[in-house]
């Protein structure tokens, strides 16, 4: 591991000097390569250096401490910082490990989160509407941008499918764990006995791609445009502005009627194409991928879930790790990151079992 990160130092030392190079910096691609370069190396260079500190602020106490003549109150001072120091050399080594450990390299990307009512009818639909708000509200809290690109509603508060477009950096490092089947448990407001009903909903992150990463041709898309259907401008029920794509080899179908501009929604429809023949193309290139995207999105029925909302008891259990916490209220307000630390630290503790 310290070979690898002496030369991880190394590197970010020589890159420093390079972007100070006027040729470099006359080369403005080159320069922004290098600087992305030094970004990512920066936190595992700071945290290397502090290690090597502290052992050799350990050496030192050490050394204090072989001293002949050494009173007994300077003696018992250097005991307390000797076990500080290895205390703090293990902090820092774990935390080194985890930096070192294999980038996901969708982390930084922008999100299309999908949302999906299962089962339970219009119950199910009203959730979909709390979970689409939620991961709004979330990324409210996270200083990132939305935009709605697709929504077929109930008209009573409910979505049936929504598309949401999350940008933000890091937003799929954390949104990627929310992919699979959710179940809520409550009495509906229409439920005069009380009773309370199991309905689910399914969430879809897919990271946004770019243009070299899936290429489409455009002879394998039809394009279909109509007349948007629910609120917007006066606009917006009178012209043909809504797109559909119909991706013919696969299948795949992406509608599009946020924008009162045709353009605009034929482009954001392609964003959520690209992002989806992605999706399918990382499932291909690893079957194990696959397998697990697929126990984790599932059908939407109520058996497969990765999380449940109980209502009349006020908690979330997310059973990917067993966690539970109760504080619904605040959840469904967009205050997930409990959960999803938690989530984040499973798969690190996963990967560092084969580091």
């Amino acid at each position: 591991m310290y070979d690898k990160l002496d030369f991880i130092a190394g590197k970010y030392e020589e890159l420093s000097l390079k972007v100070s190079d006027p040729e470099v910096i006359n080369d403005q691609k080159t320069w922004q390569k290098y600087m992305k370069d030094m970004g990512e190396m920066e936190p595992v260079v700071n945290k290397y250096k502090e290690y090597k500190k502290a052992k050799e602020d350990l050496a030192g106490t050490k050394e204090l401490l072989n001293e002949s003549g050494l009173d007994e109150e300077m003696r018992e001072m250097a005991k307390m910082e000797l076990s500080e120091l290895e205390d703090k050399l293990e902090t820092y080594s774990q935390e080194l490990k985890i930096l070192l450990l294999p980038k996901d390299p969708n982390d930084e990307k922008n999100v299309i989160l999908e949302v999906r009512a299962g089962t339970g009818g219009d119950e199910a639909a009203l959730f979909g509407g709390d979970l689409l708000r939620m991961y709004t509200r979330y990324a409210e809290r996270h200083r990132w941008k939305t935009e709605l690109i697709d929504l077929t509603d109930t008209g009573i508060g409910g979505v049936k499918e929504a598309t949401l477009m999350i940008k933000g950096k890091g937003a799929y490092s954390r949104l990627k764990y929310e992919s699979g089947v959710h179940r809520v448990q409550r009495v509906p407001e229409t439920e005069s006995s009380g009773r309370i009903h199991t309905s689910a909903a399914t969430i879809a992150v897919l990271p946004e791609v770019d243009d070299v990463a899936v290429e489409v041709n455009p002879n394998d898309v039809r394009v279909d445009v109509y007349r948007s259907s629910g609120n917007g401008g006066q606009c917006v029920n009178t012209t043909d502005s809504a797109v559909r794509l119909t991706h013919i080899p696969t299948g795949l179908v992406v509608t599009c009627q946020d924008e009162k501009s045709q353009i605009k929604n034929k482009e954001k429809a392609f964003k959520v194409l690209k992002a989806r023949l992605y999706d399918l193309k990382m499932q291909e290139q690893n079957k194990e991928i696959s397998e697990q995207r697929k126990s984790m999105v599932g059908s939407g029925d109520r058996s497969e879930r990765i999380r449940t909302y109980n209502f009349p008891q006020g908690r979330i259990s997310d059973h990917r790790i067993g966690m539970t916490i109760y504080k619904l209220d605040a959840f469904m307000d967009g205050d997930i990151d409990e959960v999803i630390d938690g989530l984040i630290t499973a798969e690190q503790a996963e990967k560092m079992k084969n580091f």
